[in-house]
């Protein structure tokens, strides 16, 4: 690599190639002009962890601190998507992706020349890319990223289920109020049952005769017309009902209703986005692309443009950024008096070439690095302290109400039991250790009541110290998903035999049970304790008791 402290008596100058990632052309471009120019200095748009990754290097496994330290594992998912698009596309046109500064590399080592990463890292870079969108646009991004990538239809599938699970509990609270009567809701449930009993034998015999996939379809089918006939329609499963109590039969059919509700919804919406050309890819317009256009710096900074208009917080750590940080590079080593040739993504050229005209107009170079809250309130932050000082502020107040121990004991249990078996058990189900299914379940009732921990941390942590997992899992993972023709069942099962997948799936599947389970406390069980004393109106009573007692306290402790 080069050495940029090295002192001349006269200033360098630099020369910017703009190249396609993608683009064999390129990748002979640049080796005509390294060839051509023969520089001191060959600088390319790479930072030490890609340059390592396209030189077939393994990277470091992550660490299991990292973990618990930042996002780490939406770091690796972003990679992923980005690494996989790339790849895509590398497929397509058949080059390896990179191959223009793996070009520039081998030339300027074939001929004796120095070479200088320039680029931001990756990692960083990401970070702050995702700590400058807002909330709509991160909604807007993994929207754009799904659709890309799969079918409408099941985008709109999975949105309806993830919006049913959320409006389930608010059935179940105010179903009285919409005509869902309890009579009702022991209806579905029984429905629910029946149709989980009639699916289970169903995919037992489909098995025998039918492909994984479509016995899969089949057994669904067949449960659902049982539920929706015998449980809902004959009251089948109504004994079962009865005697799981009434507190089951309000949980269980108000989520089915919610989940029920946003599926169909959902997948009628996925179907007209479907209908109407969205989400699917235009394939014959990425056939009929000639590659020579992918070299067009006009064409690529055109794209670089509508990314801006998406999202200009996002397009400003991704471009200008980076472009500011790369030209801080360029010029330190103009400043030693080398000749340079820099070979960056045509998108950047514009942009570097502006600042290396004028460097007076670069921002200092502390402001490109280190990580970045977005700027703005911290509201993640802020709703973190009020929800944990609610949470304990609830029980002191109704201890200084004088509501005897034992029930705030048992309410805490409940709260404890809940959170830690939907943790630990999604976290099971998700292929984790027993070891660390326990510490997920142990920790959920503590981080569920602060946004700014989660329990899936700690089980990964947990998991990483008995699983190596690093980047080169990734690239396991866009072979998997490249193969359209494997089952579903057999993908799936693949794609958890995959350390990363399994991780990620581990922490998020702990999470979301963590997070289930909070709401269905709220929702379902809180209710059933306040009954023992006053109801919900009687709760509200006896924390303003408990307020003015706390307070009456504090005036004498001071007084």
């Amino acid at each position: 690599m080069s050495d940029p402290t090295a002192s001349a008596d006269r200033e360098g100058r630099v020369r910017v190639v703009g190249t396609a990632h993608v683009s064999a052309d390129s990748a002979r471009e640049v080796e005509a002009v390294i060839e051509e120019e023969r520089p001191d200095v060959v600088a390319v748009e790479l930072d030490e962890g890609r340059y390592r990754q396209l030189q077939g290097e393994t990277p470091d496994d992550i660490e299991p601190g990292d973990l618990l330290r930042g996002n780490t594992v939406f770091q690796f998912l972003a990679y992923w998507m980005l690494s996989y698009v790339q790849a895509r596309l590398g497929d397509r046109f058949d080059i390896e992706p990179g191959a223009d500064m793996m070009a520039a590399v081998g030339t300027a080592e074939t001929l004796g020349i120095d070479v200088a990463l320039v680029d931001r890292d990756i990692q960083m870079t990401i970070q702050r890319f995702w700590a400058r969108l807002g909330p709509v646009a991160k909604v807007r991004l993994i929207g754009g990223l799904a659709f890309g990538i799969t079918d409408a239809r099941g985008v709109g599938l999975v949105a309806g289920v993830a919006a049913g699970l959320i409006a389930g509990p608010v059935i179940g609270l105010f179903g009285p109020e919409l005509g869902l009567t309890l009579s009702v809701l022991s209806r579905v449930t029984g429905g629910v049952i029946v149709a989980l009993g009639v699916g289970v034998v169903g995919r037992t015999v489909a098995d025998a005769v039918l492909d994984p996939d479509e016995a899969l379809v089949a057994a669904v089918g067949v449960g659902v017309a049982a539920g929706l006939v015998g449980g809902i329609g004959l009251g089948l499963g109504g004994g079962i009902v009865d005697s799981l109590g009434t507190f089951v039969a309000r949980a269980v059919g108000s989520l089915a209703v919610g989940i029920a509700g946003g599926a169909t919804v959902g997948l009628v919406g996925g179907t007209a986005a479907h209908l109407f050309g969205y989400g699917g890819t235009d394939e014959e317009g990425l056939e009929e692309l000639d590659l020579s256009d992918l070299t067009d710096a006009d064409v690529v900074s055109v794209m670089m443009e509508e990314f801006r208009a998406f999202s200009p917080g996002g397009a400003r750590a991704l471009i200008d950024e980076r472009d500011a940080y790369i030209a801080h590079e360029l010029v330190a080593l103009r400043k030693t008096g080398r000749d340079v040739v820099a070979v960056v993504g045509a998108g950047h050229r514009e942009g570097i070439e502006a600042y290396l005209a004028a460097p007076e107009t670069l921002p200092p170079r502390e402001s490109l690095v280190g990580t970045d809250s977005g700027g703005g309130i911290p509201w993640l932050k802020a709703v973190g302290v009020l929800v944990s000082v609610g949470f304990v502020a609830f029980f002191v107040l109704l201890a200084m109400a004088g509501v005897r121990d034992g029930f705030l004991l048992r309410l805490f249990a409940a709260w404890f039991v809940i959170n830690g078996v939907f943790a630990a058990g999604l976290a099971k189900l998700a292929g984790a250790r027993w070891s660390a299914t326990a510490v997920g379940g142990l920790v959920a009732w503590m981080t569920s009541i602060n946004p700014l921990l989660a329990p899936g941390w700690f089980t990964g942590y947990v998991e990483l110290r008995h699983t190596p997992v690093n980047v080169a899992d990734i690239g396991q993972l866009n072979d998997l998903l490249s193969d359209e023709e494997k089952p579903i069942r057999r993908l799936v099962s693949e794609l958890f035999d995959v350390p990363l997948f399994r991780l990620i799936m581990i922490v998020a599947m702990t999470n979301v049970g963590s997070m289930i389970a909070s709401v269905l406390f709220a929702v379902y069980v809180l209710p059933l304790f306040a009954t023992e004393i006053g109801g919900v109106e009687g709760v509200g009573r006896l924390m303003l008791e408990g307020a003015r007692n706390s307070a009456e306290l504090v005036w004498r402790t001071i007084a």
